[in-house]
């Protein structure tokens, strides 16, 4: 009976909900007491990742942690920002469904029963995406530049999402599991989970005014928003086709630079110009010699890839459903 009391304590729970901190130690307390209420009466456990806050937000959670048996304190040593303490939660979940939110208690967790039912009564949907409808925040400081940023995302993503900053999302564990996220990239997760095969629906969300804390955000992100947009776009397109990438431009610039010598190969045979010190000179040859060096960087790029995924033996692709064994 003892071993058996202890197989069901160790169980897999059905929700882990994910919380990323960051000098949140004021609201900690009100933030686990509200996790609680919400999903009283499920099998759940809150894997609290402190960022390497500079208060007290670690000793805090590992105070709260002595009489909660279903918070799982992570620690990291340093501030290596919200997309890998993120990671560092996701790798830590065992739950059936994830869920994730902000700890600044502007998410509501109350809503995330709403989400975990919608995922259980639709098969067909893999994530369920918050949208702070009514948002809380300033308009000029916070949202006029979200709304700027999500109408760029949706363009160059092709994914039309209301809100891609909203933290409060849950999620099917298949899907966490097609996941890696490095720099600012917990912005785009919904779109590298629609990559990974994820379907999607957005919902209307809570979104409450901060009340304790200060915001973490500022104008300092947005240039490494911008680059990892770059790097998600480019991911998208061509991660398993690196050549189609960087051979279409270098072969642009290559026939862009041969035809250049070319004309002044004929100025000078046909019409015994002196072509030595004419710009259009370096500029051809500069034009073919990047044609070139972009072409061979596509074909090692092209070796990568399957380097990656040959001797691994990683999937290129993810299947739905496989056909019944034989």
């Amino acid at each position: 009976m003892a071993d058996d009391s202890a197989s069901r304590s160790q169980a897999p729970p059905e929700v882990s909900v994910v919380i990323p901190v960051f000098n949140e130690a004021e609201n900690l307390p009100e933030l686990l007491d509200r996790v609680e209420a919400a999903l009283q009466g499920r099998g759940f456990e809150l894997v609290l990742v402190d960022d390497g806050s500079d208060d007290d937000s670690a000793t805090c959670i590992e105070a709260l942690a002595q009489h909660r048996p279903w918070l799982r304190p992570v620690l990291l040593i340093r501030n290596y920002g919200q997309s890998t303490a993120l990671q560092a939660g996701f790798d830590a979940a065992r739950g059936r469904f994830i869920a994730t939110l902000d700890g600044d208690l502007q998410n509501d967790p109350a809503d995330i029963p709403g989400l975990l039912q919608i995922l259980a009564e639709r098969p067909d949907i893999d994530l369920v995406s918050g949208w702070r409808k009514d948002r809380q925040d300033a308009a000029v400081s916070r949202r006029l530049p979200s709304r700027i940023a999500n109408r760029l995302i949706a363009r160059v993503t092709g994914i039309q999402l209301k809100d891609n900053g909203c933290a409060l999302k849950v999620y099917r564990r298949e899907v966490i599991e097609r996941l890696r996220l490095y720099g600012e990239q917990h912005r785009f997760i919904v779109a590298l989970a629609v990559e990974a095969g994820a379907r999607l629906l957005e919902v209307p969300v809570r979104h409450h005014p901060r009340t304790r804390g200060k915001s973490k955000y500022g104008i300092d992100r947005t240039v490494r928003v911008l680059l990892d947009l770059l790097w998600v776009r480019f991911s998208m397109r061509f991660l398993h086709r690196p050549l189609h990438a960087f051979g279409s431009i270098g072969a642009l610039l290559g026939l862009a630079g041969f035809g250049v010598l070319a004309w002044l190969s004929i100025d000078k045979l046909v019409f015994g110009a002196d072509i030595g010190q004419r710009p259009l000179l370096f500029l051809g040859l500069l034009l073919l010699l990047l044609g070139v060096q972009l072409v061979a960087t596509g074909v090692l790029g092209e070796l990568l890839t399957r380097i990656y995924h040959e001797p691994q033996g990683r999937p290129q692709y993810i299947a739905r459903t496989r056909p019944p064994a034989q």
